[in-house]
């Protein structure tokens, strides 16, 4: 089984934490991992399944690893490729921007050829809008709120990854 390609950007810990338990729960022989900080270039398209996962700051912007890396990645070619995100963000400070994030990258890589899996269900979020929302229903991947429902993180990962699993037939 080829493996998948994980990448993360964390400024303060908690989106990486939240890649390492999604790899060790797909397993850590099948998953590499990798922080936007070190990565050079093109390495994502080396994988035809990526996870994507970057925390939105402030009015919606990217995470400040992937904000560096964004003029690469916009280059990227993705045909062929799956991809499931996760983001965090804070549902009520920021309730307009809500993991603004993982829409913008979401977008942006299914616009470049890549078949996005691991959409996410808006219920028990109460935010105003999100780039993230596919519709009122659904979010373009999993969001999480560290802020203000953390004790929901864990269940929530855990449920994410057994949907993206089988969407990645693994």
């Amino acid at each position: 089984m080829e493996k998948i390609g994980l990448f993360f950007g964390s400024d303060t810990g908690c989106t990486e934490a939240i890649a390492r338990l999604v790899r060790d729960l797909i397993g850590i022989d099948k998953v590499d991992v990798y922080d936007v900080y070190d990565i050079k270039g093109d390495e994502p398209e080396q994988y035809t399944q990526l996870i994507l996962g970057l925390s939105t700051w402030h009015d919606g912007q990217l995470q400040s690893s992937w904000d560096d890396y964004y003029s690469k990645f916009h280059d990227l070619d993705f045909t062929g490729k799956t991809v499931a995100l996760f983001g965090l963000g804070d549902q009520y400070g920021y309730s307009t921007y809500f993991c603004d994030g993982i829409g913008v990258i979401g977008k942006l890589a299914e616009k470049n050829g890549a078949k996005i899996i691991g959409n996410w269900s808006t219920e028990g979020y109460e935010h105003d809008d999100s780039k993230a929302l596919i519709n009122d229903d659904t979010f373009i991947g999993l969001c999480l709120d560290e802020d203000n429902q953390e004790e929901l993180t864990d269940e929530r990962v855990h449920a994410w990854v057994e949907q993206i699993k089988k969407e990645f037939g693994i």
